[in-house]
């Protein structure tokens, strides 16, 4: 403040001297000096005296009066000036603290684009939201990630997921057409399907395999799920965009990470509540003392199959193999 200050100062008596008051001060200067000089060349009598009296009475008056007009400038710029720039600078103050209000409600945090190998950064941020958190809430075709991301962290939570109803053909159909249309349109349809029901019968017993990780884990079966995947914190909403069609084709496609009260926190959020509110969705939940046999029956409830023992083995076997193969690649250590 103090240096800005000086600068003032300077820039005042600058621009005093290129204004019609510095001009006439300057004219009275060297009125004053000709003067003076004039009357040392003059023998001593009545015009010496007199030249210098004009020069000395001009000198004083100029000295006077250069003093009185920084002396009233400077008064005048704290009196005017300042007030006017400590409004603006803060009414900028009140105008970026609003635009950065309207970014936290409605942009998101961090722009994670479309990769084709999980992204380290972007796994090591969410999983450190995922530590700080209490709730987790998980909505996708399949819980592999989330019980993956469980297994690997050392904390306990309250987990919500939503997956895809494994019992309705049109909800496994449609997102094998889906991805035969945007990724992969050589693959086989009927091989793509059975590589869909793989993933949700692996998710389930991941699920069942983390369930020490959870204060209470509740599961909602749905039909027609959406395609974009939600993770969702007490601080903060991950959405990964399944459904870019800009950028298809991508095993990780683009996500957008968004902050704990904005809009698409509080919207995804909700929609959660009212899905696990709904009386139209089927509900299950997997509790941390839950045996085999009662895994087993929850298992036939979701997916209309038998779950034997060498079944439940190799698909715990196939999800111990993802969560590694997961944990190397994305750099998580677990």
């Amino acid at each position: 403040m103090t240096a800005g200050l000086r600068g003032s100062r300077k820039s005042l008596v600058r621009e005093l001297f290129w204004t019609r008051t510095g001009l006439l001060l300057s004219v009275l200067l060297l009125v004053s000096i000709a003067c003076l000089i004039g009357a040392v060349m003059l023998a001593p009598g009545m015009p010496r005296n007199l030249l210098n009296a004009i020069g000395t009475g001009t000198m004083v008056s100029a000295i006077v009066g250069f003093g009185q007009t920084a002396i009233t400038s400077t008064a005048e710029h704290r009196a005017m000036l300042l007030p006017v720039v400590e409004e603006s600078r803060r009414a900028l103050r009140d105008l970026s603290s609003e635009y950065r209000e309207l970014n936290r409600e409605f942009y998101p945090t961090q722009v994670f684009e479309a990769t084709t190998r999980p992204d380290p950064a972007f796994n090591q941020l969410l999983m450190r939201d995922l530590q700080q958190t209490r709730q987790f809430f998980f909505s996708g075709f399949s819980a592999r990630h989330a019980a993956a991301r469980l297994l690997i962290s050392h904390a306990e939570w309250e987990l919500r997921v939503i997956i895809a109803d494994p019992r309705d053909g049109t909800t496994v159909s449609g997102r094998a057409k889906y991805l035969l249309r945007n990724e992969d349109a050589t693959a086989d349809y009927a091989e793509v399907q059975q590589r869909l029901h793989e993933e949700i019968r692996m998710g389930l017993v991941g699920l069942y395999l983390a369930r020490s990780r959870c204060t209470t884990l509740q599961i909602a079966v749905v039909v027609d799920p959406r395609l974009d995947r939600v993770e969702l914190f007490d601080q903060s909403v991950w959405i990964t965009l399944f459904s870019d069609a800009v950028r298809v084709g991508a095993l990780y496609p683009r996500t957008l990470r968004f902050s704990e009260g904005s809009f698409i926190y509080n919207m995804e959020r909700a929609e959660f509540m009212r899905i696990g509110n709904s009386p139209a969705v089927r509900h299950f939940q997997i509790t941390p003392e839950m045996s085999h046999g009662d895994f087993r029956e929850l298992y036939q409830q979701i997916t209309g199959a038998v779950l034997s023992e060498e079944d439940f083995q190799e698909l715990a076997g196939d999800f111990h193999a993802f969560r590694e193969d997961f944990s190397a690649a994305a750099e998580l250590g677990g």
